[in-house]
């Protein structure tokens, strides 16, 4: 267990006098009655900017013509190393 969440004394699951299992046994208990993982698991929502780039990307894809093609990550990385 994450020793960050364990130390949090503050938190009622990790008196000292609850045993270390405790918390375990609460998720199991659950997963077992409900067959899942009690708890939903997601991926962090992006924020704007790489909204904007997955969206400039993607209109890149339909458009080939509205970026470079590169054979290479050389040549790309040759490219804009010489605009700096």
């Amino acid at each position: 267990m994450d020793k960050g969440i364990h130390s949090n004394h503050e938190f009622p699951l990790f008196h000292a006098k609850r045993q270390d299992t405790f918390p375990f046994n609460i998720f199991a208990r659950k997963a077992v009655r409900e067959y899942r993982i009690p708890f939903e698991i997601s991926g962090d929502v992006p924020n704007a900017e790489t909204i904007e780039a997955i969206q400039e990307v993607k209109k890149m894809k339909d458009n080939p013509g509205l970026g470079k093609i590169y054979s290479n990550v050389d040549q790309m990385m040759e490219e804009l190393l010489a605009d700096v």
